[in-house]
């Protein structure tokens, strides 16, 4: 029978922040949401080398709103149809 587990394809969780040049925290929050697997090897969490290597991290933050459609109320330059626009004085003109 063929052995299929290499020693050498598992990493720590420091070395799997060294590699992808962030903190062992960073890893760790990776592991908890399943974005990484691991294996806890005598109660030492431990990660695949291939997955930490090829991890593609998520665009992050808010996704952008959809652009609303422009309405036929709207017209071309932002105003509504037939809405003024209001003037004011200048301050110095006032008595």
């Amino acid at each position: 029978m063929e052995n299929l587990f290499n020693p050498n394809d598992l990493i720590s969780q420091v070395e799997a922040a060294e590699i992808r040049g962030v903190t062992r925290a960073s890893i760790n929050e990776l592991v908890k949401r399943g974005r990484l697997q691991s294996i806890a090897v005598g109660g030492k969490v431990l990660l695949y080398r291939i997955e930490v290597e090829n991890f593609e991290p998520d665009k992050g933050g808010r996704p952008a709103k959809a652009k609303p459609e422009a309405s036929p109320a709207t017209a071309t330059n932002g105003t509504r149809k037939g809405a003024t626009t209001k003037t004011t004085a200048k301050k110095g003109n006032r008595k």
